[in-house]
């Protein structure tokens, strides 16, 4: 009961706190996703404040570039929706009269008629322009948060190893961490990609109105596991409905299955599944947990923030290594307690060579991938 007690309160706190948590994860998971590049140049002799400099200048340029992107897009959406509200009526119209054919008595179609206000639409729209000022806010924190880790990043490694003696299942358990989330961004960032292109091409074909922002929207959703797929598809389908008809909206829904649903939903959870190691179950839990704790940004940083959850309270516990089998995807080998007392030599072992793959991106602590070395004199 106490357990419980405590997760509550620390729920309630992540909630309250989503202002500031939320763009302090994505910072971290962009710093983690670019830190190889720092470990590179690190490696090729070059100065740490070059390094840092380019990691901070590719962090700004990525961040910056799909704001850009999706400000300019929006408000071409803001100016173009208007000018549908003709469709729109003549939309109702045809839904009252259809419901009417159907024997839906007029008491309630009025009823729902009543609850449709079109000028709503402008209303949303303006409530989301005047926010710009709230979001320049956050967009100004999380600049400034991924300078500050940009610039402690270069020493990080060094730090973990300066504990790595006392605490090697947790130096451990953050590699690990690092390790997953960067594969996990490289999968859904390598099939957002190809499903981004092909959305772009698709609505290009069919002539729905602002395709590269639909197609930003689908890579951007595409961090968002099992619903980001609807969350993507709704705009598009709606606006083409209101451009061009009901034709032209189921138009888009078939390619969006095609494309969207044959990537995301039977290529791309296998190798996100392997990478990560999180059944799919989980993942889905995870994705609506966060996006109630943390909101929209929640949902996009789902699969790193269980990442790290999962490290802090579950890797660096020997005994809570039997809720990492319960929860994971079930197709990788069965791991050893890393830095403690192995269950079985030839999983540990397996594991250490998973792990010395990537060793070269962790820069100080290369010669410390899974069994962590204890310091010297310390006690093992």
């Amino acid at each position: 009961m106490l357990s419980g007690a405590g997760l509550v309160i620390s729920v309630a706190g992540i909630r309250e706190l989503g202002w500031m948590i939320g763009p302090v994860m994505l910072a971290l998971m962009l710093v983690v996703a670019v830190s190889p590049v720092q470990g590179w140049m690190l490696r090729r002799g070059l100065p740490r404040w070059l390094a840092t400099i380019a990691v901070i200048l590719i962090l700004y340029a990525v961040l910056l570039t799909l704001v850009g992107i999706l400000g300019v897009s929006v408000a071409q959406l803001a100016g173009l929706l208007p000018g549908y509200s003709d469709q729109a009526g003549q939309l109702l119209t045809a839904v009252q009269d259809q419901l009417g054919r159907w024997g839906v008595g007029s008491a309630q179609i009025n009823d729902f008629v009543g609850q449709i206000d079109l000028g709503r639409v402008t209303d949303i729209l303006t409530t989301v322009l005047s926010s710009l000022t709230s979001t320049a806010s956050t967009l100004f924190f999380l600049l400034a948060t991924l300078l500050f880790l940009g610039m402690d990043a270069v020493g990080f490694p060094e730090r973990l190893a300066r504990i790595s003696g006392d605490r090697p299942a947790v130096v451990v358990a953050l590699q690990s961490f690092a390790r997953g989330t960067r594969r996990y961004l490289v999968v859904s960032s390598f099939f957002g990609a190809i499903c981004s292109v092909l959305d772009v091409v698709a609505l290009t074909w069919l002539t729905v109105p602002l395709p590269v922002l639909w197609g930003v929207l689908a890579f951007i959703t595409n961090y968002i596991p099992n619903v980001g797929f609807f969350v993507g598809l709704v705009p598009p389908a709606l606006l083409a409905l209101l451009d061009g008809g009901w034709r032209e909206m189921v138009a888009v829904i078939i390619a969006y299955m095609v494309i969207n649903v044959l990537i995301q939903t039977v290529i791309q959870p296998k190798f996100v599944g392997d990478v990560v190691g999180l059944s799919v179950t989980v993942t889905f839990l995870a994705t609506a947990f966060w996006a109630w704790a943390l909101g929209p940004l929640g949902a996009l940083l789902a699969i790193p923030l269980t990442l790290l959850v999962k490290a802090l309270l579950i890797d660096v516990d020997p005994g809570s290594h039997w809720i990492d089998t319960l929860i994971g995807s079930g197709t990788g080998t069965v791991r050893a307690v890393p830095g403690v007392v192995a269950a079985s030599g030839r999983a540990a072992d397996a594991d250490t060579d998973d792990a010395r793959a990537d060793a070269a991106d962790a820069g100080p602590v290369a010669d410390l991938p899974r069994r962590v070395r204890p310091a010297e004199g310390a006690t093992p």
